[in-house]
């Protein structure tokens, strides 16, 4: 039986026809398709800029730099997130200050964020879990009464909605993934939008090498080879090679998301009576939940443990997912900031028993029933 991973991106012929047209042209690197991504994607925010790079860490990384922090600057996140959030920050020159998340939703809660903001907090680096938008009007009050950054990692949220208003259309700085695994793709890529001017200036120059204008404003015809260097920056610029993949994923978006809405609506209702499982919670507030995981956790009645599961839904050529051991866990950041086991008991909880059960575009209903049969099988239900 073929081997059903938890994620796969959805590729047409017509991507594929866009890719090979980038690779008859000559002009792989940041060039023209590059741009009209970014517009693209502008146009989908409301307008704001859009600034497209090799990946969402780099985002994070050149977003934390253009608020210019400092030795000792703080920034506060959650631990249930992939540890690029952190990487980003002590890269960045500050010391992640993390606090525990809402058991329901998975995301930030936001009275622990009031209680860890002290002098030296700079910013607050929400994670807007599996989709689901963090609430994210306290947490805008908190940073305007305290005079701090938000940066939101939006790596899981492209199409996410709070309240209406799409992620990415207001706020302060957020930053996309384009990862396979994630709602559109890019091969590899991400994006920052803001429409702070400083921070738009700051990005551009960071993401190639700090030189004052990109490749193609060099090497075009109507360019100038001639350049100046303001900082010591990076090589985190996206190519046309991997936008030319964006350039159709993006205006497919809102359907990769309402079929997604469909199979987690599914995977509810079919495994709503298990006491095995867990299931995703819908928060207070009015969201639309991009559903880029489906994330049910283990309970006590499963008598498996989640590596266990992992490993048996493998015996039936099953790939699941973790997102994500609590990144406190991890020997670097206990040996460097002394966090230490049970300092955050629901992060912990819900990494120690969360599964992403698998969930793309073009899964068939056939195949989530080859899931719920085979997760019947390992958690002993008929």
């Amino acid at each position: 039986m073929t081997f059903l991973p938890f994620a796969k991106p959805s590729i047409d012929d017509a991507t594929i026809a866009e890719v090979s047209a980038v690779l008859s042209s000559g002009w792989l690197t940041t060039g023209p398709r590059v741009k009209q991504f970014e517009d693209m994607l502008s146009a989908a925010c409301g307008g704001r800029r859009a600034l497209a790079l090799n990946s969402a860490t780099a985002g994070l990384h050149v977003a934390l730099l253009a608020l210019d922090l400092q030795p000792g600057d703080e920034v506060i996140t959650t631990p249930l997130t992939f540890v690029a959030s952190l990487n980003t920050i002590v890269q960045a020159g500050a010391k992640p200050v993390l606090v525990d998340i809402d058991p329901g939703t998975l995301n930030l809660d936001i009275d622990r964020v009031a209680a860890a903001i002290t002098p030296k907090t700079r910013a607050v680096m929400p994670v807007h879990f599996a989709g689901l938008s963090v609430d994210l009007d306290p947490l805008y009050a908190l940073a305007e009464k305290h005079g701090l950054r938000i940066i939101e990692d939006a790596a899981h949220s492209i199409g996410t909605a709070y309240k209406g208003r799409t992620i990415g259309s207001f706020g302060d700085i957020q930053v996309f993934s384009f990862h396979p695994n994630k709602n559109i793709t890019t091969g590899e890529g991400g994006a920052v939008v803001t429409a702070d001017p400083k921070v738009i200036k700051a990005i551009e120059r960071l993401r190639f090498h700090g030189i004052d204008r990109d490749a193609f404003n060099r090497f075009s015809k109507q360019g100038s080879q001639t350049y100046d260097v303001v900082t010591p920056g990076f090589k985190y610029n996206m190519l046309d090679l991997q936008a030319a993949i964006g350039l159709h994923q993006l205006p497919k978006l809102d359907g990769f998301i309402e079929r997604r809405k469909v199979l987690a609506e599914r995977y509810q209702a079919l495994l709503a009576d298990w006491p095995q499982l867990d299931l995703p919670a819908a928060p207070a507030y009015d969201n639309r939940h991009a559903w880029h995981l489906f994330t049910p956790r283990l309970t006590q009645a499963a008598h498996v443990d989640r590596d266990g599961f992992i490993n048996r839904m493998k015996e039936h050529d099953i790939g699941i997912g973790l997102h994500y051991t609590a990144a406190h866990l991890f020997s670097y950041y206990q040996e460097t900031f002394g966090y230490r086991a049970g300092d955050f008991p629901h992060a912990e909880a819900a990494g120690n028993s969360i599964v992403s059960l698998p969930l793309f575009p073009e899964m068939t209903e056939e195949q989530q029933d080859r899931v719920i049969t085979a997760m019947a099988s390992v958690l002993g239900r008929n």
